[in-house]
Parts: C-alpha cells; structure tokens; sequence
C-alpha cells in the first residue's frame, strides 16, 4: 500500500505540470475578419526550434479567388500565390510574458502591409487573439482565431 501512496504522489506533480502547460499557438487555425463574422482562410503556424511562421493552406471566402496573388507586397512574396504564402515570420515565446508570443511580423496579403504582431492563446488553446500593430500594441487590432486541429 506504501509503495502505490509513493507512486501516485509521485506521478501526481508530472501530471498536474502538464495539465497546466501554457498552450502553444501551433497548429491549424480558422481567421475570421475583423468583424468577427465571416471566415477567411485556414492557417498553419509550426514551430521550428522556438520560432513559430505560419501560411496560409486554404481560403475559405468564396469572395476571394483560389489563384489569387499578392499583388500589393512589397517584399521577396510580391506575385506569390496567397494559398502558400508565409504571413506570419520570426515569433517567439516571450520570456517576460507568459502566454505571449511576439517579436515577429505578420503580412495582410490584401493590402500588402506588414505589421508586428503579438500571438495569445486563449480558451485553453482553443482560440488564438492576433494583434497587428504598428509601433507600439496599443495602436493595432485584434482578431481572433478559432483552432482547427
């Protein structure tokens, strides 16, 4: 009986360490406009060895065209099909902030601009607030993602 007490109070810290992990923002997410109405596309944010890039796997808004480019880039993705396209580049966990991943910028391929951005999971991972911003966070907006998978 001692020894199963010992084991349980043992695997016990291992198991609550892991229920409580901060959810990552890896993964497969649905955008919605900034009105929070209409889906836009599928997105794929992986993590290579602490810096998350996401791009854009499928468009969902029968508005926006399957062969669509982004014509109005300004960088190395200027003409690049939309489907593909890396939006989101160099985010990392951010020490100070649990929960918060930053540091890196994300594209809107409709209009060409590129802006920094701050990642949260939200929901216990389920839903991921975007921030774009220009300078500071305060001057930007937020959408908020849903996860796929």
């Amino acid at each position: 009986m001692r020894k199963i007490c010992l084991l349980a109070a043992l695997a016990l810290p291992g198991f609550w360490g892991y229920a409580h992990a901060d959810p990552t923002p890896a993964g497969l997410w649905k955008t919605i406009d900034d009105d929070g109405k209409k889906e836009k596309s599928h997105v794929r944010i992986v993590d290579a060895n602490g810096v998350l890039s996401g791009r854009i796997e499928r468009l969902l808004d029968t508005a926006d065209k399957a062969d669509s480019v982004c014509d109005k880039c300004t960088d190395e993705r200027k003409d690049q099909p939309v489907v593909g396209l890396t939006i989101i580049r160099n985010v990392r966990r951010n020490t100070d902030s649990p929960g918060q991943w930053d540091g890196g910028d994300i594209l809107d391929p409709k209009n060409g601009k590129v802006y920094r951005v701050r990642l949260m999971p939200i929901e216990e991972g389920r839903k991921l607030e975007v921030r774009g911003y220009v300078g500071a966070p305060l001057f930007g907006r937020t959408q908020t993602w849903i996860r796929v998978e």
